[in-house]
């Protein structure tokens, strides 16, 4: 059972009002999320109108990159904020300093390490990522660029979740900002006014994502809450380890992720092949909605990391009341997201759709259909997210890694398998809402066991 190891009682993290603690690091973190999806769809919008549905179908073979450099960042930033923090609650500076250092190195080293296999091998990935003869070569281009921004991602991330577990989030929010406000200004100069097409689009996110990295390494000069040596950047195994397990859960979901939208892509491919909309009206529109998704994803999993400090520090300080009340208010703020959301998506699928260029009917009839099943239990999706990395915060990584993959691996990948193979792409459909409803209910399971715990342990101090 932890146990505070010193003094904490005129902490920020341990006196602070929930709601406006939440608020303070919410935001950030959600900005944060957010950015890291934004580079690929503002490319799609600007690319769905300058270059058209091929652009668009090579943006989503292109995305489960993205989601790799994701798995990687969070794997870093996840286990690196929340040791980080749970040492500080036990007054460890000098061993937060060793974890904040080494997820940085980490972050960079497998980002080149990203970028470096993809360019040898970009031919063969980009076919196994679902793309069809005539997508090849818009994907070839866009990937073999957006690739080299890869370190710059990563890199980011990881600092921006540094940051703010250093209690700068605001500083957090302007270093994410700042790279994907530029990327918004430089895709239509690349685009149109340059005539650089889908090249452009790839060109504008490696510069932006410079920019953005360049401001968060600043920040590592001037630490506020520990002393960052150089000594403590190389790498330490022990470190590490101690970072990947707490970040596995992120990690491992985000690579559940890769796999799904890479099983999506192929069997959108096969099965869209056998339909009136060819195989690659079905490609694109799935990649749309993915990342229509996801933006909301980002947002309910910003709300989750928001409360990541807050509970790690008062967690590793045996502050357990508020843990537990940060939880509640951190549920109920992404469970009041996700239900606008669904309206959202609902009411207004045609609308959404526009906004990566305009088609024909067929087009948006798939895709407004794919809107509405697919993405029909969305009111509940801030379940699992937030249990997840709650489950992370308090340290209890194997928990945290399980319900974190249960939707994506569990659940989603064989059910869009099976559901294919016995109704073709409507059962692609019907396969979100029912991997929706079984990974809510089992977090919902482990949430309350895990709430009587600590509703024990908190009563056990008093």
């Amino acid at each position: 059972m932890p146990e505070a190891l010193h003094d904490v009682s005129g902490h920020p993290l341990a006196t602070g009002d929930v709601s406006r603690l939440l608020l303070k690091y919410a935001i950030p973190s959600t900005i944060s999320m957010l950015v890291a999806a934004l580079y690929n769809i503002v490319d799609q919008v600007f690319i769905g109108h300058g270059v058209g549905i091929l652009g668009n179908a090579a943006t989503n073979v292109a995305f489960p990159l993205v989601t790799l450099a994701n798995a990687v960042s969070l794997l870093f930033a996840i286990g690196g904020a929340s040791n980080f923090n749970l040492e500080l609650g036990r007054g460890h500076e000098k061993r937060s300093a060793r974890i904040a250092a080494n997820a940085m190195t980490c972050a960079a080293i497998f980002g080149a390490l990203i970028t470096a296999v993809t360019l040898l091998f970009l031919q063969p990935i980009m076919k196994a990522f679902g793309a069809t003869g005539e997508v090849m070569p818009y994907a070839m281009t866009y990937t073999g660029i957006t690739v080299l921004a890869v370190p710059f991602l990563t890199m980011s991330l990881v600092a921006s979740h540094l940051i703010r577990a250093d209690g700068s989030p605001r500083y957090s929010m302007f270093c994410s900002l700042s790279g994907a406000l530029l990327n918004i200004v430089l895709d239509p100069v690349f685009i149109f006014k340059l005539d650089m097409g889908i090249a452009g689009a790839a060109w504008a996110t490696v510069i932006s994502m410079f920019v953005g990295w360049c401001f968060a390494a600043f920040y590592f000069t001037r630490f506020r809450s520990v002393r960052l040596e150089k000594k403590y950047f190389i790498p330490d195994l022990g470190q590490i380890k101690r970072i990947a397990i707490l970040g596995a859960g992120a990690g491992f979901n985000q690579i559940a992720m890769m796999c799904v939208q890479i099983t999506m892509n192929n069997v959108m491919n096969r099965y869209g092949a056998f339909s009136v909309y060819g195989a690659n009206v079905p490609l694109a529109a799935s990649g749309i909605i993915t990342k229509v998704n996801m933006i909301f994803m980002a947002v309910v999993i910003g709300i989750a990391q928001g409360g990541q400090p807050i509970i790690g520090f008062n967690y590793g300080a045996g502050n357990y009341a508020k843990v537990r009340r940060t939880f509640k208010f951190t549920l109920s703020s992404a469970t009041f997201v996700s239900v606008m959301v669904f309206a959202l998506f609902q009411i207004f699928p045609r609308e959404i759709i526009n906004l990566f260029g305009e088609t024909n009917e067929q087009y948006y009839s798939f895709v407004e259909r794919y809107f509405r099943i697919f993405l029909f239990m969305t009111f509940i999706n801030g379940i699992q997210p937030v249990t997840a990395n709650f489950f992370s915060s308090i340290g209890k990584a194997t928990r945290g890694l399980f319900i974190s993959l249960t939707r994506q691996i569990l659940f989603l990948l064989p059910l869009v398998l099976l559901f294919a193979e016995k109704w073709g792409i409507d059962g692609v459909m019907y396969a979100g809402p029912a991997a929706d409803s079984a990974a809510a209910l089992l977090a919902a399971f482990f949430i309350v066991r895990e709430i009587r715990e600590i509703k024990s342990l908190e009563g056990g101090l008093s």
